[in-house]
């Protein structure tokens, strides 16, 4: 990734965004060039020179303070996701601080995969910071079935990758009846990891392969909007037992940096417990069918 040219976009996206009005600063009414602030602006506020702020915005942060950083974040009126994301490409310019950096892991220890067993009546999965999902207990995986069936475009070998599905598998459509919404927060989650390992080649080419493949997924990167996504609702239209809306939470592993449990609960008495409930079943019937089939096969090789 050329984190210099991410810092660039960033900064400028984000001064884009913020008129002189929500600045503070007075207007005088005429045409102005840009739809923000300008360069000379930011810097204003931010109480360094426009030489140093241009120069940080074109890429180059090299010895830049925290002092300063936190002014932008200010006059940017970035919040907390935004913050790390500058700090990240800041850090990430510079050859020592991208060393230290390690992508995210594919592989789940077998601990994690036993508490993911162990929740049989909550779906749950393992993703990293690619969207990639490595691990999952059979609820989620019936809940994901056209994630996990090896049908789309994450096969060949590949762990299923969220943003692979959403982007590139038409099914992806049906199944998020916001779809529009999935896209952005799966765009704006890689955003964030790119700040985060820039030299991570699984990620480069994921972006590489999603960005050529849909004009969608390019027009949603160019906004280098960054988010957070740790709690919230999503809304499903499962093909077997319709219409669901699940509340998520994402927890960090602590002892797996870059790896994230996610888990999904129903309201208590909805009509969407009652969906998961059903799906439960159909995925213990196709569970027992499948195991049983295997048994056939193995009977006749035999």
């Amino acid at each position: 990734m050329d984190t210099r040219k991410d810092l660039r976009e960033f900064l400028a996206t984000r001064r884009a965004r913020i008129t002189p009005q929500q600045a503070g600063l007075p207007t005088y009414g005429g045409h102005r060039r840009v739809p923000g602030l300008r360069r000379e602006e930011v810097a204003l506020l931010a109480g360094v020179s426009v030489e140093y702020y241009t120069r940080l915005e074109r890429g180059n942060a090299n010895g830049v303070s925290d002092s300063v950083l936190e002014a932008l974040v200010r006059v940017l009126q970035l919040d907390d996701a935004e913050r790390a994301h500058l700090y990240d490409l800041t850090r990430g310019a510079t050859t020592a601080a991208r060393g230290r950096r390690r992508p995210a892991r594919s592989a789940v220890r077998p601990g994690v995969q036993q508490l993911l067993d162990a929740m049989t009546d909550v779906p749950a999965f393992v993703q990293n910071g690619r969207l990639d999902v490595p691990a999952a207990n059979p609820l989620a995986r019936a809940l994901y079935a056209d994630l996990f069936d090896g049908a789309g475009p994450s096969a060949a070998g590949r762990p299923p990758n969220l943003a692979r599905y959403i982007f590139l598998d038409p099914r992806a459509v049906d199944f998020f009846p916001d779809w529009n919404k999935a896209a952005s927060d799966a765009v704006t989650q890689l955003r964030a990891e790119v700040g985060r390992s820039p030299d991570d080649r699984e990620l480069r080419e994921l972006i590489g392969e999603i960005t050529t493949r849909s004009q969608h997924f390019s027009t949603l990167w160019a906004t280098h909007d960054v988010r957070w996504h740790t709690t919230g609702t999503k809304r499903y239209h499962h093909p077997v037992v319709g219409d669901l809306t699940l509340a998520y939470e994402a927890m960090t592993l602590a002892a797996d940096p870059g790896q994230t449990l996610i888990t999904f609960t129903a309201e208590p008495n909805s009509p969407s417990q009652q969906a998961l409930a059903l799906l439960g079943s159909w995925a213990a019937s196709s569970t027992a069918q499948a195991t049983a089939h295997d048994r056939t096969n193995e009977h006749h090789l035999a």
